[in-house]
C-alpha cells in the first residue's frame, strides 16, 4: 500500500495487512497507522508501508510486523534522503482505535533498516536543535579528553559558551571515508564575520553498535581544503551515541552516507 505524502488523503484503506481476514481491522488499522506515522514527522513526500499479522494477533493489540519505506522526510528537524524500516512487536492501543481515537504506542518498539542521508539533506539538518545540541555535546565532550593539547583547547573553546553552542554556519563534506565538519565560532556577534572557522576531516567507525570513533582525524585551514596537519591528539576519540541505539553499518561515500542498524523508539 502506498500513502500519499498529503495528511488530508484518506483513500488508503486498501489492503495491507497480509491476514486474509477481518474487514473492520482492514478499514480501521490502516488509516490509523498512516495517521500516527505522518504525526510522528514534519514532512514526508512518500510513504508506503505494509502491515503483517493474524486476525488473532490484530485483535489483541499487537502488530508482528509493520514495512515501512520512506522518502524525502523531515524527522525532528533531521532531514532523511530514504529510509527502509522494519518495525516489530508492535503493541497498541486497538480498543481506542476502534472507537476512532488516534494510535498510541503502549511499549517501546525496536525499530531495524537502513537510512540515506545525501550531503544536501545533512546540511539541512544541522541547523535543526537536535544536531546543534548533538554538536555541542561533541565539542564540550571533546574538550574534556585527557588527550586534547592546550592549543586545541583553546581553539574547540572558542565555540562553547556556557552550554549554549557558540557556532554558526555548520558545515558538512561527505567523501569516500571522509567527513569533514566546519564549525564557525561566534565570541561576538558584532565581529562573527572575521572569526575562522575550526575544521576537521576524519574517518568514522562504530564498535559496539553504539561508540562512534574518529578515525585519523585532520585539521583543515577551508572546509574544502586538500592538505592539513593531522591530530594525533584525537585518532581515537569516542563518543557514546547511548543505549538505545545498535549501528552494525556506517558507510561514508561521495556525497551520502548509509547507516544500517536499529533504534528503540519509545512511547
Amino acid at each position: 500500500m502506498t500513502v500519499e505524502s498529503d495528511p488530508l488523503n484518506t483513500d488508503s484503506a486498501d489492503q495491507t495487512i497480509r491476514s486474509g481476514g477481518s474487514r473492520i481491522i482492514s478499514r480501521v488499522l490502516p488509516p490509523a497507522v498512516r495517521l500516527w506515522l505522518h504525526s510522528q514527522v514534519e514532512q514526508v513526500e512518500n510513504l508506503d508501508f505494509r502491515i503483517e499479522g493474524s486476525d488473532r494477533q490484530i485483535l489483541s493489540g499487537y502488530i508482528p510486523k509493520v514495512f515501512i519505506a520512506a522518502y524525502r522526510t523531515v524527522y525532528q528537524g533531521l532531514y532523511l534522503t530514504q529510509a527502509q524500516l522494519n518495525a516489530a512487536d508492535i503493541r497498541f492501543n486497538l480498543g481506542q482505535v476502534l472507537r476512532g481515537k488516534p494510535l498510541r504506542l503502549l511499549e517501546s518498539i525496536p525499530v531495524m533498516g537502513e537510512i540515506l542521508l545525501e550531503e544536501a539533506d545533512l546540511n539541512e539538518s544541522l541547523q535543526s536543535p537536535l544536531l546543534v545540541d548533538g554538536l555541542n555535546q561533541f565539542v564540550a565532550t571533546l574538550l574534556q579528553s585527557d588527550g586534547v593539547s592546550d592549543s586545541l583547547s583553546q581553539l574547540m573553546g572558542a565555540l562553547i559558551n556556557g552550554e549554549s553552542p557558540a557556532f554558526q554556519d555548520a558545515k558538512v563534506l561527505v567523501k569516500v571515508d571522509q567527513l569533514t565538519l566546519s564549525l564557525s565560532p561566534v565570541a561576538n556577534p558584532e565581529t562573527a564575520s572575521n572569526n575562522m572557522p575550526i575544521v576537521i576531516r576524519t574517518n568514522l567507525q562504530i564498535r559496539d553498535g553504539r561508540i562512534l570513533i574518529l578515525k585519523e582525524p585532520y585539521w583543515l585551514p577551508r572546509l574544502r581544503a586538500r592538505q592539513g596537519f593531522p591530530l594525533d591528539e584525537l585518532d581515537g576519540f569516542e563518543l557514546d551515541l547511548g543505549p538505545e541505539v545498535d549501528i552494525q553499518e556506517l558507510r561514508l561515500e561521495a556525497g551520502q552516507i548509509t547507516c544500517c542498524g536499529r533504534i528503540n523508539v519509545i512511547p
